[in-house]
C-alpha cells in the first residue's frame, strides 16, 4: 500500500504538471476604522476564477501564471477598488496594498466572490473562533474536502473529542451518547428518524450540502437546553459566486464485500432504494405474503456515486442580490461482516446465545437540496428545502445456539434475518436577516420537517436440529419454543414538527472608536412535534402436535412456508393479539403523542476592558411530552410536565490579539426519550430492549476553561479542561428479566466527568515553489464516575407501577460510550503548479479508546466496546480548470471490531469492516 501511495504521488507530481507561477499578496486595510485589517475582503484576478478572501489579519494571497493582470478589491458596503497592470513574475511575489472605504449605495453588481466561500475556509473559521466570546468549534467545507470526508457524522469524528458509534451515524461527544446530544440544522432543530434515538442518524447527511458544522459543547441561551455533550449544528450551503455547474462520478469498493465469491441480498428492496411494502389482504386466513424468504444473488459489489450541483449569484437592480444553489446526489455502498456474536454471558462466562454470523448489507442515499437567498440592502430572506432518502438492506445469518440452556443448546440452528429499512426526510425553512437600525437587528426562522421511517417486512426464521443431540443432524421447525421465532415485521414511525426562533438585538453604549460596547438580546423558540409509532409482527407458530418435515435446503424456506403447508396444519399465522377468529388482531402496536417546548431567554454582552468580555444569560424553557401506548406488554399513557431554568455565562480575556482565555459555566438538562418511557419492546437477534414510563429527565451542570493561542490566520493551539455534575443520570442496563431485555433507568444519583482536551493546527512548510505541508493533531483525556444505586432504581419505578429490578455488579462505575482517550491526527502536502493543476495528499489516523456498551449486572460484567483506530489517506488533484480526480483509501489497517464483557473477559462480538476504496471525478463546466 506505501509503496502504492507513492507511486501514484510521484506520477502525478513528475509527469503531469511543470511549475510557471508568481504570487501577489498584501494586506487590505479599512478607512472607517483607521485602517484597521479588513477580515473577509475578495481579491481575485479579474477575468479569471482565482480568488480569495482576507484573512482576520487583513492579509491575502494569490497564486497564478506570469502575466500582467488586473487586481480587484471589493467588500460588501465598499468601494470596489480595481488596479490595473499588476505584474506576476514567476518564482516571484508581488506586494499590493490596498485601503478600502465605505461607499453609499454601493451597486452590488461591483461585487464578485469567485474565491473560497468564507464559512467554508479553515482560516475564516478559526478567524470567528478567536472573535468569539463563547467557546465553540468548527469545522467547514475546505478541510472536510481535504480529509475526504463524505457524510456529517464521519465529519464529527475530526474534531476534538468525538467519536462515532460503531454501524450508525451517533456520535459520543465527551463520552455522552445520543440522549446527550442534539442536531439542528441552521439554528433549527431536526427531528429522529429511529425510534430508538434522539437524535437523526448523521451519516444520512452527505457533506455536499454542508458550509460548516458548528460544535457547541458548552450551552448557550439561544440554543434547546436539552443537552450535555454538544449542540451539533449543520449550516448548509449559502453559494455566493459566479455561476458553476459541477458534474461528479465515484466507484469503488469494500475489502471485505469484493472478497465474496457471490453476494445476497433480500427478495423485494430495488437498488434505488425506493422501495415501500405492505402487508397483504388477510394475512392470517390465507398464506398471502408474496416476498420469499431466501435469500437471492445480488450483483456485483461495485460501490457507486453520481452527483451534480450548481449555484448562480446575480442582482436585481443595484440593491438587490440573488444566491441560489442545487445540489442532487445518489450513493450506494455494499459491505461484509462475518465473526462471532453471543450478545452477553453468564457469571460462569457461558454464551445463553453463542453465534457465528455473516452480514450482507447494501446502502443507499439520495439527497435533494437547494436553497435561494435574497438580500436587498441590509435585510437578508433565506429558503432551504432537504430531502433524504437514505435506506439500509441486510442479509443476516446466525450458524449455533439460539439459547444453551433450552434451545439447540449444542449448537446446529440457523437463524436468517432479512432487514430492509428506510427513512425519508423532509425539511423546509425560512431564515429572515433584518437590520432595523444600527443599533437594532432582528433575527428569525421557522421550519417545517417531516421524517418517515420504515421498516417493511422484516423477516425471520429459526431452525434447529430436529434431534438436538445431534447438531450436524437434518433440520426442521420441530424444537421450535415461541411463536415469535418465525415472523415478517412491519414498523412506521412518522415524526412531525414545527420548530420557530425569534431574536431581536439591541447594541448600545458606543466607545471612541463608534464601537458598541453592550449587546443585549431577547428571544423566543418554539417546537412543537407529534409522534407516531405503528408495528405490526405476523407469527407463523409452528404447530409442534404434528411430526414436522425435515427442512432439506436451510436456503429454502419458501418450500415450508406456504399455502398449502398452511392448509396442511403445519403452522398457522397470528399477531401478539391472536389469530383470525380475534376481531381485533390486525390493530398494531402503537405509542406517541405530542411533545411542545415553549422557550424565552435573555443575554447580555458587554465589553468591559479592550480586554475582557462577557455574555450571561438565562432560558427556561416549559416541556410537555405526553406518550400513550398500546402494545404487546400493557396499554397506558405517561405525562412529563417540566419548567427548566438554564442560566449561563461566558467569560474571555485576549490576552494580545492572537491568545485568549475563554471561560464558560452552565445549567441544561437531558430529557428522556419516547422510546425509553414507551411499554414497548424491540427484539433483536440477539438482544431487545423495553422502555421505562417513570423514566425522568437528568439536571446537568457544565463548566470549561480554555487557552487558545492563534500563530497565524490557518493556525491554532488550544488547551481546554472540563467538567459535568449530571445529576439523576439515565443509563442503558440490562434489566433482572428472563430474557435479559435491555432497559432505561435513573442509575444512581449523581455522574461526574473531568477532562482535557488539546488541539494544533500548524504549518509545517509553505515554500517558493508552492509546497505546503500542514499538521492536525487533536486529543482528549477524560474521567467519569458515576453512582449505580439499584434501590434507587426499584423503588422509583415501582412507585409507579411498573416495577424494574436491576442488579448492578459494581457500586460505581464509568459512563456507558464514555473513551478516556480520543485522538485525531492528519498530515497534508499541498502543490499547486501551472495552469490550475494543483496536488494535495492526506493521511489521518483516527483513535478511540475503550468504551462501556452496556453496564453489569448480576455479577456479570460491562458490556466493552474495544478502542479501534482508523488509517486513512486521501489523494486529490485538479488536473485543470475543470477536471479533478479524488483517490481514497479507509480504514487501511482494518483492525477487529471487538466488544468483550469484562469480569468474565469473553468476546461477545467480533467482526472487520474493511478498507473502503473509492476513485472519483468531477467536471466542472
Amino acid at each position: 500500500m506505501n509503496k502504492t501511495i507513492i507511486g501514484v504521488f510521484l506520477l502525478f507530481s513528475t509527469l503531469l504538471f511543470s511549475q510557471n507561477k508568481g504570487s501577489v499578496s498584501g494586506t487590505v486595510l479599512d478607512k472607517e476604522f483607521e485602517n484597521a485589517a479588513l477580515p473577509f475582503a475578495n481579491v481575485f484576478i479579474k477575468g479569471t476564477s482565482i480568488g480569495t478572501t482576507t484573512d482576520f489579519d487583513g492579509k491575502y494571497e494569490l497564486k497564478a501564471d506570469a502575466g500582467i493582470y488586473t487586481l480587484v478589491f471589493s467588500f460588501i458596503g465598499y468601494k470596489t477598488v480595481e488596479i490595473p497592470k499588476v505584474q506576476i513574475k514567476q518564482g516571484e511575489n508581488t506586494v499590493v496594498n490596498q485601503i478600502l472605504s465605505a461607499s453609499e449605495g454601493v451597486s452590488l453588481n461591483e461585487i464578485q466572490i469567485t474565491g473560497s466561500v468564507s464559512k467554508e475556509s479553515e482560516s475564516a473559521l478559526l478567524t470567528e473562533q478567536r472573535k468569539a466570546t463563547t467557546i465553540d468549534q468548527k469545522i467547514g467545507a475546505e478541510e472536510l474536502n481535504r480529509k475526504g470526508v463524505s457524510d456529517v457524522a464521519a465529519a464529527l469524528t475530526k474534531t476534538t473529542g468525538i467519536s462515532k458509534e460503531e454501524g450508525s451515524g451517533n456520535v459520543f461527544v465527551r463520552g455522552l451518547g445520543d440522549r446527550y446530544n442534539i442536531t439542528t440544522l441552521n439554528g433549527l432543530p431536526l427531528p429522529s428518524n429511529n425510534p430508538s434515538k434522539k437524535n437523526i442518524d448523521l451519516g444520512i447527511f452527505s457533506t455536499d450540502i454542508v458550509e460548516f458544522i458548528g460544535i457547541d459543547k458548552t450551552y448557550a441561551v439561544k440554543n434547546y437546553g436539552d443537552f450535555a455533550g454538544a449542540n451539533v449544528n449543520i449550516a448548509s450551503k449559502n453559494y455566493k459566486g459566479n455561476g458553476f455547474l459541477e458534474l461528479g462520478i465515484g466507484t469503488g469498493a469494500n475489502s471485505e464485500a469484493i472478497s465474496q465469491t457471490d453476494f445476497y441480498l433480500n427478495d423485494g428492496p430495488n437498488y434505488s432504494g425506493f422501495y415501500t411494502k405492505s402487508y397483504p389482504n388477510y394475512p392470517l386466513s390465507n398464506y398471502n405474503f408474496t416476498t420469499s424468504w431466501d435469500r437471492e444473488k445480488a450483483n456485483s459489489p461495485i460501490n457507486g456515486s453520481v452527483s451534480i450541483k450548481g449555484g448562480e449569484s446575480f442582482n436585481i437592480g443595484e440593491n438587490t442580490r440573488v444566491n441560489i444553489f442545487a445540489v442532487g446526489s445518489f450513493d450506494n455502498g455494499y459491505t461484509y461482516k462475518e465473526g462471532v456474536s453471543r450478545g452477553s454471558v453468564n457469571v460462569a462466562g457461558v454464551a445463553r446465545k453463542d453465534y457465528d454470523f455473516t452480514s450482507y448489507a447494501y446502502d443507499t442515499n439520495t439527497t435533494l437540496m437547494s436553497n435561494i437567498g435574497v438580500s436587498h440592502k441590509e435585510q437578508s430572506l433565506k429558503y432551504n428545502g432537504l430531502y433524504i432518502n437514505s435506506t439500509s438492506q441486510k442479509q443476516d445469518e446466525y450458524y449455533g445456539t439460539v439459547d444453551i440452556f433450552d434451545y439447540a443448546p449444542e449448537g446446529g440452528a440457523f437463524l436468517q434475518r432479512a432487514t430492509f429499512e428506510r427513512t425519508e426526510l423532509i425539511v423546509h425553512q425560512l431564515l429572515g436577516e433584518h437590520k432595523i437600525t444600527d443599533a437594532i437587528d432582528v433575527n428569525w426562522g421557522a421550519s417545517y420537517n417531516f421524517v418517515k421511517n420504515a421498516v417493511p417486512n422484516r423477516r425471520q426464521n429459526i431452525l434447529t436440529p430436529d434431534n438436538w443431540d445431534n447438531p450436524d443432524g437434518p433440520k426442521s421447525f420441530q424444537q421450535t419454543n415461541n411463536a415469535s421465532d418465525n415472523h415478517r415485521f412491519y414498523q412506521d414511525l412518522e415524526e412531525e414538527e414545527i420548530a420557530a426562533n425569534f431574536s431581536t438585538t439591541y447594541k448600545f453604549n458606543k466607545n471612541e472608536t463608534d464601537e458598541f460596547r453592550g449587546k443585549l438580546t431577547l428571544g423566543y423558540s418554539g417546537r412543537f412535534k407529534t409522534v407516531d409509532f405503528d408495528a405490526t409482527q405476523f407469527n407463523l407458530r409452528i404447530n409442534t402436535r404434528v411430526d414436522q418435515p425435515f427442512v432439506e435446503n436451510i436456503y429454502n424456506i419458501d418450500a415450508y412456508f406456504n399455502q398449502a403447508n398452511l392448509n396442511a396444519g403445519l403452522f398457522s399465522i397470528e399477531t401478539f393479539r391472536g389469530n383470525v377468529s380475534q376481531a381485533n388482531a390486525l390493530t398494531p402496536q402503537t405509542f406517541g403523542g405530542p411533545q411542545d417546548i415553549h422557550a424565552g431567554y435573555i443575554s447580555l454582552e458587554y465589553i468591559v476592558s479592550p480586554k475582557l468580555t462577557f455574555v450571561a444569560g438565562t432560558r427556561a424553557e416549559q416541556i410537555n411530552q405526553t406518550i400513550n401506548w398500546d402494545t404487546s406488554l400493557s396499554s397506558g399513557s405517561s405525562k412529563l410536565d417540566e419548567l427548566e431554568i438554564l442560566p449561563m455565562i461566558s467569560l474571555k480575556y485576549e490576552v494580545n490579539d492572537q491568545q485568549n482565555l475563554k471561560f464558560a459555566a452552565s445549567k441544561s438538562y437531558t430529557l428522556p426519550q419516547y422510546i425509553e418511557r414507551a411499554l414497548f419492546q424491540f427484539v433483536g437477534a440477539t438482544q431487545s430492549s423495553v422502555g421505562n414510563p417513570n423514566l425522568y429527565a437528568s439536571t446537568d451542570y457544565n463548566a470549561d476553561v480554555k487557552w487558545e493561542y492563534f500563530p497565524k490566520s490557518n493556525e491554532i493551539i488550544a488547551l481546554g479542561i472540563f467538567g459535568k455534575s449530571i445529576q439523576n443520570p439515565i443509563n442503558e442496563v440490562v434489566i433482572n428479566s428472563a430474557s435479559n431485555d435491555i432497559s432505561y433507568v435513573n442509575s444512581g444519583d449523581a455522574a461526574t466527568i473531568v477532562g482535557a482536551e488539546f488541539e494544533i493546527r500548524k504549518g509545517l512548510l509553505n515554500t517558493e515553489n508552492d509546497n505546503k505541508l500542514t499538521l492536525g493533531f487533536n486529543t482528549s483525556y477524560m474521567y467519569s464516575t458515576q453512582e449505580l444505586d439499584k434501590e434507587k432504581v426499584i423503588n422509583e419505578t415501582s412507585a409507579a407501577g411498573y416495577g424494574i429490578s436491576v442488579d448492578f455488579t459494581n457500586t460505581e462505575d464509568k459512563l456507558s460510550g464514555a473513551s478516556d482517550l480520543l485522538l485525531n491526527a492528519d498530515i497534508s502536502f499541498e502543490r499547486e503548479f501551472n495552469n490550475n493543476k494543483s496536488i494535495q495528499a492526506t493521511v489521518a489516523y483516527n483513535y478511540f479508546s475503550d468504551r462501556i456498551f452496556a453496564l453489569g449486572t448480576e455479577g456479570k460484567g460491562n458490556l466493552v466496546d474495544q478502542g479501534a483506530g482508523s488509517f486513512d489517506f486521501i489523494l486529490k488533484s485538479k488536473l485543470n480548470e475543470k477536471l479533478g480526480l479524488s483517490i481514497s483509501a479507509k480504514n487501511i489497517l482494518n483492525p477487529s471490531i471487538e466488544r468483550i464483557q469484562e469480569t468474565q473477559n469473553v468476546i461477545v462480538s467480533s467482526f472487520k469492516k474493511g478498507m473502503n476504496l473509492k476513485l472519483s471525478l468531477s467536471y466542472t463546466f
